[in-house]
């Protein structure tokens, strides 16, 4: 057996399972480019929309959940982070989409039903004929609960999609538990066939050189993977970011000393968890001071406030005039009520937390942002700052990252970071593209009309024969 064999043999593609749907019967305020993804996921019955934020991922996820719901009579269920339920049925109201919020087993309408996350365990989803994850990058944790209860209870669900910006903002293997819950191929399986271990640290894995061309082969078969639309060949009009200025500003720590109790000339080059909570405690009161002081340059506009310690969130809130904290604690109608009226504009400035308001808002309407407590992760950071930073946005957003001298070079690791995301998601566009423009257009194709604006002239053989 050849290894190209043996490849072909373990891989697993998805084929199409969904229908042909005609664009005339879509939602006609979807963009031309909306509505040819849109219809090769139905298309796929099983599918991924990796699209930055700002491009429309909520309305082709109600799109698709709307279709599924007319074409297959039956009903479709939307899982989102917490106020993104209530913002996504918003959100639908404005463009035509029937759709209902659902907290328990008797709640559930045929149709389109939204609920969160936390829900998971309060349902019977097998009546459910279609399900959408928003915000799918819940599925990257490879060893959460969550990840595997969903997989579990839909693993015979016929359509499926999951959307999000983020699907594997640190490796490549990341993309396996979305594979996994398309039930495509699990994530052991993607491994062994397209990995290998980077030398002595099996914690890392590679793409094995002589399978990369399978491999994107393999994921352009279900994700669609997107910054922009000119990725795929469309027209990038209204799709511009608006100017990004990131200003830090580093406040003096009240101990700059290492864990002997010796004076520390300059910050550590490299730090432990521990040692960098401690110097943000430390600095606590300083940073709450520098935020409070941009909140009062700024009186008349919404300000995002971001933190990462219980503490930080609690000062803040007292330190800046009409600022609303949202914390874990809170109960979910006031989380809810507090980041829609972030939304509206009846609130003017919100502190919280990226694990808890950072996923799927959409905050253009707010343009300056405080960073008062980063955590480690960058993708939190890059969710947290996309909330007001994405397209759509009609203004130049600001964003303030207010740290302690002794955590050291902060910004320098973020941006670092952010490169390597950037070139990540570079990588994935520019190997699947080809693939997947060639596939989205073929549905486009599909449904062509031609129509004959002459007679055919047929030769004098040809009727001789046929007489």
């Amino acid at each position: 057996m050849t290894y190209r064999e043996y490849l072909a043999q373990k891989q697993t593609m998805i084929t199409d399972s969904g229908f042909i749907t005609d664009a005339s019967a879509l939602n006609p305020a979807l963009f031309p480019w909306q509505k040819d993804i849109t219809r090769w996921a139905l298309r796929k019955g099983k599918a991924a929309l990796f699209e930055d934020c700002g491009l429309g991922k909520t309305i082709q996820q109600l799109e698709f959940a709307d279709q599924v719901c007319k074409c297959e009579n039956t009903s479709v269920v939307i899982f989102a982070p917490l106020a993104v339920a209530a913002q996504t049925q918003a959100e639908g109201s404005k463009f035509g989409y029937s759709a209902n919020i659902i907290e328990n087993q008797a709640d559930i309408k045929k149709g389109i039903n939204i609920t969160n996350y936390e829900k998971l365990d309060k349902f019977d989803f097998r009546k459910f004929g279609g399900v959408v994850l928003d915000e799918s990058s819940i599925l990257k944790h490879c060893e959460s609960q969550t990840r595997q209860e969903i997989t579990r209870r839909f693993h015979r669900t016929p359509y499926r999609l999951a959307c999000t910006a983020t699907p594997a903002p640190n490796d490549y293997m990341e993309l396996g538990n979305h594979s996994e819950f398309f039930g495509v191929m699990s994530r052991s399986e993607m491994l062994s066939t397209f990995f290998v271990h980077d030398g002595g640290d099996t914690s890392k894995w590679r793409l094995k050189g002589h399978a990369e061309d399978k491999f994107w082969e393999w994921i352009a078969s279900w994700a669609c993977v997107l910054q922009k639309p000119s990725d795929l060949g469309y027209d990038d009009a209204g799709y511009d970011l608006p100017p990004l200025t990131i200003q830090e500003h580093v406040v003096r720590s009240g101990s700059m000393e290492d864990d002997d109790g010796q004076l520390l000339l300059a910050p550590q080059a490299k730090m432990s968890l521990l040692e960098r909570r401690r110097a943000r405690r430390d600095s606590l009161s300083a940073r709450v001071k520098v935020a409070a002081d941009i909140a009062a340059q700024i009186p008349d506009e919404q300000l995002l406030v971001w933190c990462d310690l219980n503490a930080e969130s609690e000062a803040l809130q007292q330190a800046i005039a009409g600022a609303v904290e949202v914390k874990g604690s809170d109960h979910p109608k006031h989380k809810t009520d507090t980041m829609m009226g972030f939304s509206s504009g009846s609130v003017r400035a919100l502190v919280s937390k990226p694990s808890i308001a950072g996923w799927g808002m959409n905050w253009q309407n707010c343009r300056h942002m405080v960073f008062v407590g980063l955590s480690d992760s960058f993708e939190a950071y890059y969710q947290a700052l996309r909330r007001c930073w994405r397209f759509g946005q009609k203004h130049p957003v600001y964003a303030h990252l207010v740290v302690s001298e002794a955590e050291g070079a902060v910004r320098a690791n973020i941006e670092r970071k952010q490169r390597e995301a950037e070139r990540m998601t570079r990588e994935l566009v520019k190997h699947t593209q080809k693939i997947l423009t060639a596939d989205i257009r073929q549905t486009t194709k599909i449904t062509e009309i031609y129509q004959a604006t002459a007679k055919m002239a047929v030769p004098d053989w040809l009727r001789r024969d046929a007489g």
